[in-house]
């Protein structure tokens, strides 16, 4: 990063987002990157077809660049949250593939563009509908490191992987033991908080 640069320092973090979202598919059977594990249906695959559409929409159609990429979940009568799952005949190679082309459309718009440019959003009301790249891109960055956070919760409940990247684990250092312990130390904390109060 260079602290004098601020379209590289968010650019940074927007790449970081990405990358930790994508790498929590790493190692797993198609059944479990496309597994609901929230009773709304969060599932890894999901979170990265929806991330890319947001890029697309965000750092492309806002901006007058369309990608050309079919988004079917945005058509009249489309099901809902059409973009937050595969379906059966989409491959995991081609949800990944569809995601990495959204970051290369979405880094030419970053590139092309000052910071102060200003888009309108086609599904913002009208009159409340413009914003910056420099909005928009903390917009996105914002949403990939929530749904990230969302990966990371996901990930660890199917197969107890843990961490930012391989090379960043972002955890105490500790074995399976002491984690164990850990937790249930924080469940009898709850528990006696809970009964306290009652």
């Amino acid at each position: 990063m260079n602290a004098s640069d601020p379209k590289a320092d968010l650019h940074f973090y927007l790449r970081s987002a990405r990358d930790a979202l994508v790498w929590k598919l790493e190692g797993l059977s198609e059944y479990d990157v496309r597994r609901p594990l929230t009773p709304t249906g969060t599932n890894l695959l999901g979170l990265v077809k929806h991330a890319a559409g947001v890029e697309l929409g965000y750092l492309g159609d806002t901006f007058g660049r369309p990608s050309g990429e079919a988004l079917p979940w945005l058509e009249e009568g489309a099901e809902p949250n059409g973009d937050m799952w595969a379906t059966a005949d989409e491959s995991r190679k081609q949800i990944v593939e569809f995601y990495r082309r959204a970051w290369a459309h979405a880094d030419a718009t970053i590139d092309a563009l000052a910071l102060d440019t200003t888009g309108r959003v086609p599904w913002w009301p009208e009159g409340r509908d413009e914003l910056t790249l420099h909005h928009a891109v903390v917009r996105v960055i914002a949403d990939t490191h929530r749904h990230a956070g969302h990966a990371d919760i996901i990930r660890e409940l199917l197969d107890g992987a843990v961490g930012m990247n391989e090379n960043n684990g972002a955890m105490a250092p500790a074995d399976s033991a002491w984690w164990e312990d850990y937790r249930n130390r924080l469940e009898r904390t709850a528990r006696e908080a809970a009964d306290g109060n009652t």
